[in-house]
């Protein structure tokens, strides 16, 4: 399934410098001894891509992100168990239980902003720890499941078209997955923000929804009596990965950057022909 050599050649030099740059970047912020997760975002791009990344470099890219629940669960079906999967796309509430509960190595899900929502992954995740409990006398291992990581997305930019819970009504979302959710864990806080904005961050300019989302961290860890660090902050991506890292973030997700451009959703092949 590997694409060919080129290609593979390619990925892994994209994403050593991706990884050189969070290096530094992690040396230039404000708590440098702290590891950053980096999540390679690979909707729309080929199986084939993300088990070259997952196999040829050392150490291995784990943590992949995707957008799609159809496209993620082939790509799951196919891939390593090992493969560490972030589902970071609109969720549609209908679709949270199937997706916790058929989706192999599902790490995290990211975007998480409604109550309902994470209701349907609670449920999913229930009647998937019930199933394996059915089946501990069949033969083979049994893995052990652990909560669900979840994220709440936090509307940063406030655009109408965006998803994500507004700041003010975040803490209250968050409790509810924390004290409602026994079969999910509160990983923390995530936001896409304005592209123009990403986009002008420099050295020398805050990003006004990075900024937002860790001044909402503080006000939900204040409110929930939690220590700060006990909730992550998912922020940047391709444009604004390293004024995120600099800001606190814990988690960056980075996709055409190490991907290269995407094809139109209608022309993504999941699974790529081609042989190295």
């Amino acid at each position: 399934m590997l694409p060919s050599t080129a290609r593979t050649s390619t990925l892994i030099a994209n994403l050593t410098s991706v990884r050189s740059t969070v290096a530094a970047a992690v040396s230039a912020s404000s708590t440098p001894t702290k590891p950053v997760r980096l999540v390679a975002v690979s909707k729309l791009k080929p199986a084939s891509d993300i088990l070259a990344l997952h196999t040829q470099p050392a150490p291995p890219q784990l943590h992949f992100g995707e957008n799609y629940v159809q496209e993620l669960a082939a790509k799951a079906a196919a891939l390593p168990p090992s493969v560490r999967w972030h589902f970071i796309g609109g969720l549609q509430s209908n679709k949270c239980k199937g997706l916790a509960e058929g989706v192999r190595g599902l790490w995290c899900v990211e975007s998480v902003d409604s109550g309902r929502k994470a209701d349907g992954l609670e449920k999913g995740r229930r009647a998937l720890a019930e199933r394996l409990r059915r089946d501990e006398g069949a033969p083979g291992p049994r893995d052990h499941l652990e909560p669900l990581r979840v994220m709440i997305q936090v509307n940063t930019s406030g655009e109408e078209q965006k998803a994500g819970v507004a700041p003010a009504e975040t803490a209250a979302l968050c409790a509810h997955v924390r004290d409602s959710c026994p079969h999910l864990r509160l990983q923390g806080l995530m936001t896409i923000g304005a592209i123009a904005r990403s986009a002008a961050t420099t050295p020398e300019t805050e990003n006004e929804d990075l900024a937002l989302l860790k001044e909402t961290r503080d006000k939900v860890a204040a409110e929930l009596g939690l220590d700060k660090e006990e909730l992550e902050l998912s922020m940047g991506m391709s444009a604004d990965y390293e004024a995120a890292i600099r800001m606190g973030s814990d988690e960056v997700r980075v996709g055409s950057t190490i991907f290269g451009e995407r094809p139109p959703k209608g022309e993504a092949k999941i699974f790529d022909e081609s042989k190295g």
